[in-house]
């Protein structure tokens, strides 16, 4: 299975673990892949070194760049695919998207009401990181599909 994962999202997995974090894991031991684009990498970047994200990384006894570092490597960089212009009202929203269809991935794992909200984009299904676990755990042949 290929997932994006939107910001949000990563940092949860980087952070807080939960479910996001299971997602993670799932990628560590190959049992998923992960797909970014160097968009996508640079806003987790710029988002992991805001103040509000300081102790949290201290205390996982994490640097910044390592924690960053370790997830560019875990994901597959693709190029994001040309959308043909704005689909929603939020660019980074758009740049989830273009990775998404960029990567031909299996679905958009956010917890962004807007991208929630589209429910799939050019029949990529656009879920919650406990209901791409739920997937995760049946066959393939079982997912709903949109």
């Amino acid at each position: 299975m290929w997932l994006v994962l939107d910001t949000n999202t990563a940092v949860s997995a980087l952070i807080w673990q939960g479910v996001p974090g299971q997602l993670m894991d799932a990628a560590i031991v190959g049992r998923v892949q992960l797909i970014s684009t160097v968009p996508l990498l640079a806003e987790l970047e710029g988002v992991l070194q805001r103040p509000k994200f300081r102790e949290p990384i201290f205390r996982l006894g994490m640097r910044i760049a390592d924690l960053f570092d370790g997830y560019a490597a875990l994901v597959e960089r693709v190029e994001p695919a040309d959308l043909g212009g704005p689909v929603s009202w939020d660019p980074d929203d758009d740049q989830v998207l273009a990775a998404a269809v960029g990567g031909l991935a299996d679905l958009i794992v956010s917890g962004d009401d807007d991208l929630l909200a589209l429910g799939n984009f050019q029949g990529i299904a656009i879920v919650l990181a406990r209901e791409a676990m739920r997937r995760l755990q049946e066959p393939e042949d079982q997912w709903d599909k949109p």
